[in-house]
């Protein structure tokens, strides 16, 4: 009897986790060390609220290598269906930390902000900042294309941190700059400007990854697109009932087929078959339950 699909990593998708850990890590620390560095020796508020978010990276990429191995371990026992819903609560740890960077940057940059801003030359500032949002592009490309290839949310939340952490280091740059040329304080503006920012991004992360973790329907396109795929099933007459809700980061789906109620039983196991074969093909759905009706019965 077949009651749950073996959902053991490809060694391929394996291999693309460790590519994507290994950039997040590696980029996350040269940047660490380069802005902590550049903020202590030059004074910039804001170039020590953009330190803070790239700790904050690192600190989630330690996360994310814990959380990642176990969620990509294979069923057991104590986990017949996986452990996939570990990986929306990595996503979740991410965004406390973003949430965590945003404060430390915040509270700093206010401080700074009171004291009535310092001016900042420029030299080491500008061009650690440039040099970290050239990096954080080329991360966020890469990221991005791995998260496409294995369909993770975490690694999605990921390469949206990396093209954030971009605008973060624009928006520092322009104050460091600012506060030598036009006035002191845009250095702390733009340190507040960036924590605004990381809170926002740390609040859309964590929605999506909540959405996950306490079993969130499907959207409304993609119920559309389920009942479509459904009913391109030759015998399917029509889907009249679908429940989804998130088992981690993927979907399971519910749903009642109708059928014409003289379909012999053989031909009807095949068309269950082909519903879940075609509905599980879908980046988004882990397990499909099908329940076959005859068209002309009444519940």
């Amino acid at each position: 009897m077949r009651w749950v699909r073996d959902y053991r990593p490809q060694l391929n998708d394996i291999r693309l986790f460790k590519i994507a850990l290994i950039i997040t890590i590696a980029g996350n620390v040269l940047l660490a060390v380069l802005k902590g560095l550049a903020a202590h020796f030059s004074g910039s508020v804001a170039l020590y609220a953009d330190a803070a978010n790239s700790i904050s990276d690192v600190l989630y990429s330690i996360m994310m290598v814990i959380g990642l191995w176990m969620a990509l371990r294979p069923p057991d026992i104590g986990h017949p269906q996986g452990h996939s819903r570990f990986e929306p609560l990595v996503g979740l740890m991410v965004a406390f930390s973003m949430a965590f960077a945003g404060y430390e940057a915040g509270s700093t940059a206010i401080e700074r902000f009171v004291e009535g801003g310092l001016a900042v030359e420029p030299g080491l500032p500008t061009l650690t900042l440039v040099f970290s949002a050239l990096l954080k592009v080329g991360m966020f490309y890469a990221i991005r294309k791995i998260s496409q290839q294995v369909n993770s949310p975490t690694l999605r939340t990921t390469a949206q941190d990396n093209l954030n952490d971009v605008f973060t280091s624009l928006a520092a740059f322009i104050g460091a700059v600012g506060s030598s040329f036009i006035h002191p304080l845009l250095d702390p503006i733009a340190g507040i400007l960036v924590a605004l920012w990381i809170f926002r991004s740390a609040y859309n992360a964590a929605r999506e990854h909540l959405n996950f973790l306490t079993g969130g329907g499907a959207s409304e396109e993609l119920r559309l697109k389920i009942i479509q795929t459904a009913e391109s099933v030759p015998g399917v007459l029509r889907v009249h009932h679908l429940m989804t809700d998130y088992s981690g980061p993927r979907l399971v789906v519910d749903l009642h087929v109708n059928v014409n109620g003289d379909t012999p039983l053989r031909d009807s196991h095949e068309i269950t078959d082909q519903v879940i074969a075609k509905l599980e093909a879908l980046p988004d759905v882990d397990r499909v339950y099908v329940h076959l009706e005859p068209d002309d019965w009444t519940d």
